[in-house]
């Protein structure tokens, strides 16, 4: 209890308490339990999408830093004037979230300030990095091995192929949860929609998220339950225009749902949840569906395998049209395992993916750096 307070410096997400993605989600869960063990934390928020910039929130310390405003340098550019301020601070440890802000690491090294760095999945296989964006991030991943103290992998297959493709050990620490999380199932009448009457996915409709496969294999089913698509993508996409263009009243695009009640009761009240996430350690959405106790229908990879425990806790389909379809053809008769798959959902969130234990984690390698 009488250790010195350490001072921690975070960047690499949108800032706190900014919520959009995982990585600003870990972040506010990760800080404000930080800050009650007597860390002094401070995050440093990208200036441009805060139009109130009070300099401290809920005992966390924030820092607006500019940026080159365009889509692929806006985080890059970000990270890179947060990296030169956090060097310069009093921080005794930097922690830096997305394997692209790997080259910034050499800044830190030659300053002598010690780092950790949590990588995500494989974003250089992801569709939508192709040429240049693919090589940068395979590059700028191998480079976070070369320049960090501490490579942070949130999954022990990813700490595999850490170790595979460029012979770095890493330290796993999981993406936490909140399990137990009950909903309002009266919220999904906003869309007419029954409990335990759709299938549902969640996620940015980008190809290896799946969307398509799940689609596709959903209306050669002769199923009378509806396939509910809660995501989106900001911009124009012929996938998305192709996905919303077929032609079947049993498909429900729904968009974003920014209010977290109503996601939380399409999570709570869907008969499957369909996860297709491809590419990453651990997902969010996944754990998002565990605490919700879903039944789980997800694509065979060695991340999903070690999610759900080798299928304690879901069902598998292959990347293809005719195992979707066969696996809801399987859902559809098989409503007391589909049921019994509802009641335990929940105890797949083991001790690993519990946020206090998440942060007494991180906690244990900030002190080790710091000394």
């Amino acid at each position: 209890m009488n250790e010195k307070p350490i001072r921690i410096a975070i960047f690499g997400a949108k800032g706190y308490p900014y919520v959009y993605g995982g990585y600003d989600t870990m972040i506010k869960e990760l800080c404000e339990r930080l800050v009650k063990k007597n860390v002094k934390v401070t995050v440093y928020c990208h200036k441009a999408l805060f139009e109130e910039r009070p300099s401290q929130v809920n005992g966390i310390d924030l820092v607006y830093m500019p940026a080159v405003e365009s889509k692929s340098l806006t985080q890059l550019t970000h990270s890179f004037f947060s990296m030169i301020h956090a060097c310069f601070s009093k921080a005794d440890v930097i922690f830096v979230v997305n394997s692209a802000n790997g080259p910034f690491g050499i800044i830190s090294k030659i300053m002598g300030k010690p780092t950790a760095i949590n990588v995500d999945g494989l974003e250089w296989l992801r569709p939508k990095w192709k040429g240049f964006g693919a090589k940068y991030f395979f590059w700028a991943s191998k480079m976070a091995t070369k320049f960090y103290d501490q490579i942070i992998n949130d999954s022990d297959e990813m700490q595999k192929v850490y170790l595979e493709l460029f012979n770095a050990p890493s330290t796993v620490i999981a993406y936490g949860s909140n399990p137990g999380l009950q909903a309002d199932p009266n919220l999904i009448q906003t869309w007419k929609l029954k409990p335990q009457d759709y299938y549902l996915i969640v996620g940015r409709l980008v190809p290896d998220n799946n969307a398509d496969l799940i689609i596709e294999g959903f209306i050669k089913t002769t199923s009378a339950r509806k396939l509910v698509i809660v995501g989106d993508v900001p911009y124009q996409d012929d996938y998305v225009d192709r996905l919303k263009a077929i032609n079947d009243d049993r498909l429900l695009f729904t968009g974003y749902v920014k209010d977290p009640l109503e996601l939380a009761a399409l999570y709570r009240n869907c008969y499957g949840y369909f996860h297709g996430h491809e590419y990453g350690g651990t997902n969010p959405a996944m754990l998002k569906a565990l605490g919700y106790d879903c039944a789980i229908l997800a694509l065979d990879t060695p991340f999903n395998q070690e999610m759900l425990q080798q299928g304690t806790f879901g069902w598998y389909f292959q990347k293809n049209t005719k195992s979707v379809t066969e696996l809801i053809d399987k859902a559809e008769r098989s409503a007391a395992d589909m049921s019994e798959l509802r009641q335990n959902s929940h105890k797949g969130l083991t001790k690993k993916y519990d946020w206090d234990h998440v942060t007494d984690q991180y906690l244990a390698v900030f002190r080790n750096l710091a000394k």
